[in-house]
């Protein structure tokens, strides 16, 4: 049997639970810039009756969560400007 690729693998892990870019980095030994690159083709390759779900990021410090790109990682919070945000969590779930 051949072996998955690493989108298929990230697809699959997102299929069982939540997980954060870095989490996906650390499991499956990929920079985490390289994770983002998978999980928007992931967002888009997805068959029907399957849905790419994004919590976004949150700001630790005022809970804004109100981000223009929900798949990324914010360096600091454009509301308050703390750089206490909380990374998005992904996750695949049937339609």
């Amino acid at each position: 049997m051949p072996e998955r690729t690493t989108r298929e693998r990230i697809a699959e892990t997102l299929r069982e639970r939540a997980c954060s870019g870095s989490a996906l980095a650390a499991e499956f030994d990929v920079p985490r810039s390289v994770v983002y690159d998978h999980l928007n083709h992931v967002a888009q390759s997805l068959p029907d009756g399957e849905q790419f779900l994004v919590a976004p990021p949150t700001c630790r410090d005022c809970g804004f969560d109100d981000f223009d790109e929900p798949v990324n990682v914010p360096s600091r919070c454009p509301s308050c400007k703390g750089e206490s945000v909380e990374e998005p969590q992904f996750v695949i779930e049937s339609a």
